[in-house]
């Protein structure tokens, strides 16, 4: 059996779709879609059902995606013993953060590894959705929830605080807010609820019942342009707030605590990269821990 072609048919059973697989392969559609059929044809059974809309793996598929997913498995697993065996850091590492902590935290201090290191190769996806780490979408993952499934490698990051902030420019032009029901009748900028991908984002609710006009933002970093600029009342990460003078932390005795979990795989955790980044990425937490709570 061709393992290059298992390894397409593993992409497509993990995507959904040929034409999404095409692209996290790099390879043409109509390549992929040719090598599925030699790969059936091989074993002699289907694998897929294509649809318009995607695919679907077939019983002799599912058994298929199980041996493939071992064999990869094992794969990685001598692949990490070569590289730790080598002094060069090199090869590229994939880690998937809430958009909050990648955009105002992990940019800035894995871009200082990534000058160090000619031959790495970081990818920092900073978006509001999760990540799998069985699925290969990243090396390291970083939730707001602690993974509770799957064989993976989890430890807490930190604890982070939020709370109430506005800008200077609307304080003064619609008023000081002084209590909880001064909140009544403003504008209040928080996520997009069909996009919430976590229960850690639950904390809008309690102001929301306050504040009946929404803005709502699909990013923490809209969220926090949208209050920088005056338009509203936002929830915000301390850590990031800090960072702007003209924002004022409202409701003093209103704050929500909440967790950023770090997660790896044991099939990858011991390359020297993966590790050297994962270093990377606590060290930098646990010294500016103190960053991470309110004013």
């Amino acid at each position: 059996m061709d393992w290059e072609r298992v390894r397409i048919f593993l992409q497509v059973a993990r995507e959904g779709q040929i034409l999404k697989a095409s692209k996290s392969l790099r390879l043409n559609h109509a390549t992929v879609a040719r090598q599925l059929t030699a790969l059936e044809r091989s074993v002699n059974a289907k694998l897929l059902e294509r649809h318009t809309s995607g695919c679907t793996l077939t019983p002799a598929g599912e058994a298929l995606m199980g041996a493939a997913e071992r064999a990869e498995s094992e794969f990685l697993k001598v692949g990490s013993g070569i590289a730790g065996a080598t002094e060069a850091l090199a090869g590229t590492v994939r880690i998937g953060a809430p958009d909050g902590l990648g955009n105002y935290f992990l940019a800035d201090r894995l871009g200082v590894l990534a000058t160090k290191h000619p031959g790495l190769v970081i990818q920092l996806v900073p978006l509001p959705r999760t990540f799998s780490l069985s699925r290969r979408e990243a090396d390291i993952a970083i939730t707001l929830d602690r993974p509770q499934q799957g064989r993976l490698i989890v430890s807490k990051l930190t604890d982070y605080t939020l709370s109430v902030y506005a800008a200077d420019a609307y304080l003064k032009r619609e008023g000081a807010i002084k209590t909880q029901a001064d909140l009544a009748g403003r504008l209040f900028v928080t996520h997009v609820e069909d996009f919430v991908y976590s229960r850690a984002l639950d904390y809008a609710s309690v102001l929301g019942r306050l504040m009946s006009r929404r803005y709502e933002c699909g990013s923490v970093v809209a969220q926090m342009e949208a209050v920088r600029c005056g338009h509203g009342i936002g929830i915000l990460h301390d850590y990031v707030a800090r960072r702007y003078p003209e924002l004022r932390r409202l409701l003093p005795d209103v704050r929500f605590v909440r967790n950023y979990w770090i997660t790896s795989h044991p099939d990858t955790h011991q390359t020297r990269r993966v590790q050297e980044v994962h270093r990377a990425i606590t060290g930098a937490v646990r010294a500016s821990k103190s960053h991470f709570g309110a004013k």
